[in-house]
């Protein structure tokens, strides 16, 4: 049985085998039903009466080339005959011809494939799923083809493997195919043939296939394939295997870049996640807060301070009372800062609960602990770049404070689960209510933690010492507020703001614009009911009281902890156990609600303790 009816007389395509004398001398099983040939017949037709071409002299001599000089065509169109050679020719595609080598390396014949151009989409994904010898081979087409023996030599290469790999085939017929192109790892480690899965096939009578190995070139560069590796049978005898393999270099590029770039696009879509959810929860803040307004000489020294360090990367330690507005001087810092296209992300240290406060700062993986059902960012990642803003450091549990100081100071972390360390340049601004320094005296704060933020310390002056910006602030906080609740401009009159410069005001600037808000919502006319919504005169007075005196004596530690115990069980009960909202227990204490459910934890206080 000859080569040409061992692999192509069962081809699904148009195969003619044509000889020198471009006499067409055998055909595939589906050319001979088309011309209404028997399997056995022989075939000795001119490949005129096969073909019709447009420039017909000029292709006969391409195809002579073919023969005698080992050129190869592709893609010339051409008109298949019918079985009445009289009829007008109907099937229309592409013919292509490629030599085939016989003794000698003279080219003796040629070997025709015309595939019609409207079944070719339908043939190729036949031709996908055939899992045989004939599928691999036709396969090949734009692909490179090794044919080899049961020895595993070389019997045949195509002129799309000589492209590939830059091996000819003179250079390879008769050779071991594994020796030249398979013999080594693109580490330069041996590869021995007994494993080479191309051999394997006419040994063990399966395809094998790989896309994971490498084939070497003429110039010792290891190229990237993919492979199939089938037996070819006659009968029951094997007689080797053909090889289908391309160059998959750029397929691989392609799939770093596209897997580097989904990192990529996966780490800013969590970024931007956290983004928008911090955005969303500092809207409020932003449109309060957005400018800082006074003239007092309190408050213009610390607004040069604010200037001074602000062009610097040094860390800054906002101190002050609660409500004066720290975060406030935090966004005027990071806004006058070479850092102000980059996030100013804000932590509330008192509201993150213990066993989640390495998942909030450093983030963790999927799967790092319960309840951990993906990735997630942590405000250290976020605000790389830009500034982080710590507010109530000084709530920071003790056994918590080593691992932030030590991502603080090498400006490196691990998330949560993940061994990966992840850099990071972060500006550190910290704010606190507390003596920190009585805190580390104390040992509730590291020394270590504290020395490093405080490079820089702002004291932001209570707002009973800036008298002189009360009066804008409640303008200003009057404006903004009749503007969101869609109500006509409103004023203050001189009385009442020699009212509102009486007041000691302990809850500070959340203070006095939380008296303008109520003072709006009670306002029926023209007329600002501030007086509505003014403490009374005896809470200034209480409020007066508590402020220490220079003989006042101190108290110790305990006694001064079971005071403030008292006195919030005492305003829960007044309120109700109200906590946050108009004239519920923070806002009274003048305090944020957070703080106060973290005191309120830390003290034990329960619900059942007003009974």
């Amino acid at each position: 049985m000859s080569i040409f009816s061992l692999l192509f007389l069962d081809s699904p395509l148009f195969v003619a085998a044509v000889d020198d004398s471009l006499v067409c001398r055998d055909l595939s099983a589906i050319w001979r039903k088309h011309l209404g040939l028997t399997t056995t017949a022989v075939v000795t037709l001119p490949l005129e009466k096969l073909f019709s071409f447009e420039n017909e002299s000029s292709v006969m001599d391409k195809i002579k080339q073919v023969i005698l000089q080992g050129n190869m065509i592709s893609g010339v169109s051409a008109s298949l005959s019918e079985r009445n050679p009289a009829a007008t020719p109907v099937h229309t595609g592409l013919l292509s011809a490629w030599p085939v080598p016989q003794t000698h390396h003279e080219w003796m014949q040629a070997l025709l494939v015309f595939t019609e151009t409207t079944e070719y989409s339908r043939a190729i994904n036949q031709l996908n799923q055939l899992q045989t010898t004939h599928e691999l081979i036709l396969n090949a087409v734009g692909e490179g083809i090794y044919g080899v023996d049961c020895e595993g030599n070389t019997t045949f290469v195509n002129e799309a493997a000589t492209q590939i790999l830059g091996w000819r085939a003179e250079d390879v017929i008769g050779k071991s195919l594994h020796a030249i192109h398979h013999h080594s790892y693109p580490d330069g480690t041996p590869y021995p043939s007994s494993e080479c899965p191309i051999y394997a096939a006419f040994a063990d009578d399966k395809v094998h296939r790989g896309d994971d190995e490498f084939f070497w070139h003429t110039d010792g560069t290891s190229v990237p394939v993919e492979y199939t590796s089938t037996p070819i049978r006659e009968g029951d005898k094997l007689k080797g295997a053909v090889v289908i393999f391309r160059d998959i270099t750029e397929r691989r590029k392609s799939e770093q870049q596209r897997e580097a770039a989904y990192t990529q696009i996966k780490i800013l879509k969590d970024l931007l996640e956290r983004e928008r959810d911090y955005l969303r929860d500092e809207i409020n803040v932003t449109s309060n807060f957005g400018e800082i307004i006074g003239e007092s000489q309190a408050l213009k020294r610390t607004l040069a301070q604010i200037e001074a360090v602000a062009k610097t990367s040094a860390s800054v330690l906002i101190l002050g009372e609660s409500g004066v507005g720290k975060e406030m001087v935090a966004r005027a810092i990071h806004a006058h800062s070479a850092r102000t296209d980059k996030p100013l992300v804000k932590v509330n240290c008192a509201s993150i609960p213990k066993d989640l406060f390495e998942s909030e700062f450093f983030g963790h993986v999927r799967g790092s602990f319960t309840g951990a059902h993906r990735d997630r960012v942590g405000r250290l990642h976020l605000a790389s770049g830009g500034t982080l803003f710590l507010d109530e450091v000084g709530e920071i549990p003790l056994d918590l404070q080593g691992k932030l100081l030590r991502a603080l100071q090498e400006h490196e972390f691990e998330r949560v689960g993940d061994d990966k360390t992840i850099k990071v340049d972060v500006r550190i601004v910290a704010a606190t209510n507390r003596d920190l320094q009585a805190e580390v005296y104390a040992g509730r704060f590291r020394k270590d933690l504290y020395y490093r933020l405080s490079t820089f310390p702002i004291e932001v002056p209570p707002l009973r010492e800036r008298i002189q910006d009360i009066g804008p602030l409640a303008i200003q906080f009057l404006d903004s507020i009749c503007k969101e609740l869609g109500r006509d401009p409103l004023t203050l009159t001189r009385q009442q703001l020699d009212s509102l410069n009486r007041y000691t005001w302990p809850g500070n600037i959340r203070e006095l614009k939380n008296v303008i808000e109520r003072a709006v919502i009670l306002t029926k006319g023209n007329r600002l009911r501030l007086d509505l919504a003014m403490p009374s005169n005896n809470q200034a007075e209480k409020s007066l009281m508590l402020m220490p005196t220079e003989n006042e004596e101190f108290v110790p530690d305990a006694i001064f902890r079971e005071k403030e115990k008292l006195n919030i069980i005492a305003v829960l009960r007044h309120t109700h156990w109200r906590i946050s909202g108009t004239d519920g227990a923070a806002e009274l204490l003048g305090i944020k609600p957070s703080t106060l459910a973290y005191r309120m934890k830390a003290y034990g206080i329960k619900k059942s303790e007003s009974l």
